[in-house]
């Protein structure tokens, strides 16, 4: 809907915000009813089709307005190349030269959305203060007015597309003026005319018109690059897009067949664009022609950003869940729908990997349906490569009788998901009311089937990958722990939240009869096969040694030899700690590995500073010293290796009383609860670049001493 802000409180409130902050366009998100979305509401200075991949935003998107919203603060970008650095997704999309603003509307406990401004390019790398007090004046009084259009509980107002206002003229001209304008125009040179922000001829002069080969009148509301076929290429929409967002002068020159190079210089403002044309006394050589009315007719420009920023959000993608999640929360609702199943193509049927808004009854008809049925559109996709489109429960019922029933949708896009001549999927977008696909909306939904296909491949593969190694890394470690007469004993292990490598950290725990036990633990270098390889030798040394009855110097001395002798171009650190049963003497020898921590029964807690030794596998004559301590009643000894103390850019000693000082602030529960509340904080951690190990063994009193 596009009109003046008239009785619009809100439109009027936009584009108060606009003219107090000097930005060239803005426009007003809004929360969707019932999804995790924002929707476009309000716009102003930008045309109609720009808006069509931001009409509807996933509040989890990487994006400005989402962000703004999400986290409740103001976000600025303060040019092209902060934009590429801070959300390349977008600039990918709108590769031009401009600076935003989003602001949250509204407080966090209750968001009503979000404030886009746009400023030209050349704008200050920063706010300033004044401007960022007109921002903030402006989400207050939206706050407001959205608030008071509030119907009954809260609900908010319904609107399918979002309000695209004009803004005013910079002055109105009566007929003498508007006349003698026009004879001004007409006596330049080359020719004049104008195109209101969605392109079309809004103006020609009969100098354009002769230079264009066209008539005026037929010009007149229609688009250069779909009347004149030597402007269909999309770089000459680009063009004008780059002009109407940078708002900068833009030039480009094009071949008007069969020889006639044409100058265009294009000048924008908030209305529209004033272009001159001239012609060009330089040849700039052959250039593709122009696509008959037979032919296909290239994509535009539009379209192009729009599969470009789909594609960048489907880049994000590592595994198939990912890919799910993506498609659903950001593809799903940039395209409108209700509804989404995603099928992967395997072993000759179809399984569901993710679906949304389909009732379970639907999922399950289709789940498992061989690729060779015929009652499935997905099947039909997969079998033809050919993608379908069915707008209303007719046509669905016509192919498919009693599927609008079962589903519950009048509409459907059927996407298969193809690569290199492989069916790997299909994707299915579905509307609860009939709709109809335009040809390009058919095109872009084709094209990014395509790049759904290629990033579900990757993601399969990596998951693939990472089952595998995470299967040789549940391999390598102690399936359980041997109980141990007073002492109880919880172990840990998380795998690093990055990549797809086997971690090298490992635990172990050694009954050596009756009367003692060793428990050790290693962190090897590398997140690889070759690494996991090296940890088994190691914990399988460690183990032979220990058992044979060597002191603890001289497990980590053997096993040191046996691994520099293998020659793996790896090394090792490790903690060995031999424990007297009835004593309750602990003989600790490390190599190269972080100290273990003791909390003693007063609950303090102290770093055991044991020689460091040299880590294993660097030099075979390495010698290690062992430090015997008393294990008394209820004290605690942790063993952990550097990925639950490191931090990039933290002091290793500082990060290590640190966690000395979780174990001593931690209330007296057991060591399995102990454990998960020492790792609560690198389980949160999204990027936990390296894994963790952790072994707890709490000395029991005299009697039995209850977990928490």
């Amino acid at each position: 809907m596009t009109g003046g802000a008239g009785s619009d409180p809100v439109g009027r409130a936009v584009l108060r915000a606009m003219r107090e902050t000097g930005a060239s366009a803005g426009g007003l998100y809004v929360p969707a009813d019932e999804e995790p979305v924002l929707r476009l509401a309000v716009m102003s200075g930008l045309p109609a089709p720009f808006l069509e991949p931001w009409s509807r935003v996933a509040l989890a998107a990487p994006i400005p307005v989402a962000v703004a919203a999400r986290e409740d603060r103001l976000v600025w970008v303060g040019g092209q190349r902060q934009l590429a650095r801070d959300f390349p997704r977008t600039a990918v999309a709108v590769p031009y030269d401009f600076s935003l603003a989003a602001a949250p509307v509204g407080d966090g406990s209750d968001a009503r959305g979000a404030l886009l401004l746009l400023w030209p390019a050349g704008h200050a790398p920063r706010l300033s203060e004044a401007e960022r007090r007109a921002v903030a004046a402006a989400c207050r009084r939206l706050a407001a007015l959205l608030d008071a259009g509030r119907g009954p509980g809260g609900t908010r107002p319904r609107c399918a597309a979002p309000r695209v206002l004009s803004v005013p003229p910079v002055r109105t001209v009566g007929p003498d003026e508007a006349q003698a304008a026009a004879g001004y125009l007409e006596r330049l040179p080359g020719g004049c005319c104008a195109l209101d922000l969605e392109g079309r001829f809004t103006l020609v002069t009969s100098g354009a018109a002769e230079l264009l080969g066209e008539r005026a009148d037929r010009l007149i509301g229609a688009r250069p690059w779909e009347i004149l076929p030597w402007l269909r290429d999309p770089a000459f929409e680009d063009r004008y897009r780059a002009a109407v967002i940078s708002r900068r002068a833009v030039p480009f020159t094009a071949l008007r067949p069969p020889r006639q190079w044409l100058t265009f210089r294009m000048f924008p403002d908030a209305t529209g664009l004033s272009v001159w044309i001239s012609p060009s006394d330089k040849d700039y050589g052959p250039v593709e022609p122009a696509p008959t009315p037979a032919e296909e007719v290239p994509a535009r420009a539009g379209q192009i950003y729009h599969v470009l920023h789909l594609a960048a959000a489907l880049t994000e993608a590592v595994g198939v869940q990912d890919v799910v999640s993506l498609v659903a929360d950001q593809i799903v609702p940039a395209f409108g729908a209700q509804g989404m199943l995603m099928y992967a193509a395997e072993a000759g049927r179809l399984r569901t990997i993710g679906h949304r808004g389909y009732p379970a009854e639907a999922v399950a008809a289709f789940e498992g349906v061989a690729l060779g049925a015929a009652h499935s559109p997905a099947v039909r996709a997969l079998a033809t490569g050919e993608p379908s489109f069915f707008t209303t429960p007719g046509e669905m019922e016509r192919d498919y009788p009693g599927l609008p029933r079962l589903t519950g949708k009048a509409a459907r896009a059927v996407l298969p998901l193809i690569v290199s001549g492989r069916p790997v999927g299909c994707c299915i977008l579905a509307y609860t009311q009939p709709r109809t696909f335009a040809q390009e909306e058919r095109q872009v939904l084709t094209s990014l089937a395509g790049l759904i296909a290629q990033a579900l491949d990757r993601a399969r593969l990596y998951d693939t990958k990472e089952q595998l190694a995470h299967d040789l890394q549940a391999a390598l470690l102690p399936h359980g722990l041997p109980s141990v007469p007073g002492f109880a004993v919880a172990a840990r292990y998380l795998p690093a939240t990055r990549g797809m490598d086997i971690g090298g950290d490992f635990y172990d725990l050694i009954r050596l009869g009756d009367d003692s036990v060793a428990a050790v633990i290693g962190d090897v270098q590398g997140h690889n096969a070759a690494a996991a390889a090296f940890m088994g030798q190691a914990r399988t040394a460690v183990r032979a040694y220990a058992a044979a009855g060597a002191s603890p110097a001289e497990v980590l001395a053997r096993t040191n030899r046996l691994l520099n002798a293998l020659d793996p171009e790896l090394f090792t650190s490790c903690l060995y700690v031999h424990i007297d049963l009835r004593t309750r003497r602990a003989c600790l020898a490390g190599a190269g590995h972080p100290p273990p921590l003791l909390r003693h029964p007063d609950r303090h807690t102290s770093v055991l500073h044991i020689p460091p030794g040299l880590l294993l596998g660097v030099e075979p004559d390495a010698r290690y010293t062992a430090t015997e301590i008393t294990l008394p009643p209820r004290s605690v000894l942790a063993l952990y290796t550097d990925g639950l103390v490191e931090t990039p850019g933290a002091d290793p000693e500082r990060s290590v009383a640190d966690l000395a000082g979780r174990l001593n602030d931690a209330p007296p529960v057991g060591p399995e609860r102990l454990a998960d509340l020492l790792l609560e904080h690198r389980r949160d951690d999204a990027d936990r670049q390296d894994d963790v190990a952790l072994m707890l063994l709490a000395a029991l009193p005299a009697g039995p001493m209850t977990p928490a």
